[in-house]
């Protein structure tokens, strides 16, 4: 048989779980809290250095109102109208709504929607992702086309067959013979 050893002293006073008759009302009112502080009932305490633990969404909420508010830095690059003009076609040419097509590149509807209003900030990654659910592609912001490229011959070409120039090529080292 074991040896169990149990408790020598046990409380076998009543225990009330339920509400106390004993226990005082709580002021909720402003006059009640400052009747109830020169009384001396309840005590306050200025804390200093509180609220240390912000969520990390509300200080990009600020810094998304400082970078509207601020004109001096310079102009931030929001989605070309050409841009969502080409994705509200190609998506109504799918039949899509703008939750079928951010559900289907994992992104919110509000992205579509911001992107389909021009007040997105261009995001290279959503602009592929939609272009590849889509199907099409989708003018690039920022992107301008190269100006044509024009050959300059700097030799004559005297010698050798007419037309080509000797031992230049271009973008690279000089032809082996």
């Amino acid at each position: 048989m074991p040896n169990v050893s149990l408790p020598t002293g046990q409380d076998w006073d009543a225990v009330n779980v339920g509400k106390s008759s004993t226990r005082t009302k709580a002021p909720k009112t402003a006059r009640e809290i400052t009747a109830a502080k020169a009384s001396g009932t309840i005590a306050t305490e200025k804390r200093y250095g509180t609220g240390g633990n912000a969520s990390a969404h509300s200080t990009t909420i600020m810094s998304a109102r400082k970078l509207e508010e601020a004109d001096d830095v310079g102009r931030i690059a929001k989605v070309d109208k050409s841009l969502s003009k080409a994705i509200m076609q190609a998506r109504t040419a799918k039949k899509m709504t703008q939750k079928d097509l951010a559900t289907a590149i994992n992104e919110k509807p509000q992205v579509i929607g911001q992107y389909e209003s021009g007040k997105a900030v261009p995001n290279p990654q959503i602009i592929a992702k939609l272009e590849k659910k889509l199907g099409c592609k989708l003018p690039r912001p920022g992107k301008s086309s190269a100006p044509p490229k024009t050959s300059k011959v700097t030799g004559s070409s005297t010698s050798g067959v007419a037309g080509k120039s000797t031992g230049v090529t271009r973008g690279g080292p000089p032809k082996r013979r």
